[in-house]
């Protein structure tokens, strides 16, 4: 069977395309979260990975679960309710951890539909932009069940908690314009353009020190939590760090040449 998840490379940008456009991507196997997972670390650990592009194949980012699947009660829906439980605590939930703790940026190119699960993978980015023709809907009330790979926790930190109330509680799909005018993306594109887009924009964002990337990531993540003052210590001992790095020398030197800098991760 064909893998969920292709991956390939652009320079230091690596490119993620869920790749089941026949079940508009939808997540169905507990493998499908595996592969996710595993990407994620194979990222955390190469440094020349300075960026991460994650799209759909076909028509749809991602449909979320597989509907078909929670009638039929298989794959990842099958099992009592303990075990169920632990399926997604072993399976679905492993992806939100997995991109929280990714300190490489990833941008979300939404080519389509990206409906309950597949909304909150795109959450789950750091970056969203979309396609003109993009569906966005937290639609899982409208499937008597709720966010259970942590939508309650990304969504309302994205386009506020009135908005992420309303989308929530009513299961209703915006259009890419709403999505852009309430903050859940920042750009829209033409369906053609948008992965020339996505591409090009990951590329302005890898045209930066890796470390500077990652380090970056890391404070606006724990900013979401930590008091001013330990994210203000935190931010001290990350640039201190930052200082000594051979890529920050060359940038600074790079700057006051005027010249185009060369990075080597280090």
């Amino acid at each position: 069977m064909a893998d969920f998840l292709l991956k390939s490379h652009d320079g230091p940008v690596a490119i993620w395309t869920l790749n089941r456009p026949e079940s508009r991507n939808a997540f169905s196997k507990p493998e499908d979260m595996f592969e996710i997972e595993d990407a994620c670390e194979e990222v955390r650990a190469d440094p020349s990975v300075r960026v991460v592009v994650l799209t759909g194949a076909g028509a749809s980012f991602c449909a979320g679960g597989d509907i078909k699947a929670m009638r039929d009660r298989t794959g990842i829906f099958e099992g009592s309710p303990y075990r169920l439980r632990n399926r997604y605590r072993d399976g679905i939930q492993r992806i939100p951890m997995a991109l929280y703790e990714l300190e490489t940026p990833v941008i979300a190119a939404v080519n389509g539909h990206a409906i309950g699960a597949g909304l909150d993978f795109a959450c789950m980015c750091d970056i969203r932009i979309a396609s003109e023709t993009a569906t966005f809907a937290e639609s899982f009330v409208k499937l008597g069940i709720v966010p259970g790979d942590g939508g309650a926790w990304l969504l309302p930190r994205i386009v506020g908690m009135p908005r992420a109330s309303h989308m929530a509680l009513t299961g209703d799909a915006l259009n890419a314009q709403t999505a852009l005018d309430w903050t859940l993306v920042t750009q829209l594109t033409a369906p053609e353009d948008l992965m020339t887009t996505a591409i090009a924009l990951a590329h302005r964002v890898a045209s930066s020190p890796g470390h500077a990337l990652r380090l970056t990531k890391r404070l606006l993540r724990e900013g979401q939590h930590m008091r001013l003052g330990s994210l203000l210590e935190l931010s001290a001992a990350y640039q201190a760090l930052a200082h000594h790095t051979s890529d920050h020398a060359e940038a600074v030197a790079a700057m006051i040449e005027k010249r185009p800098a060369v990075y080597t991760d280090s």
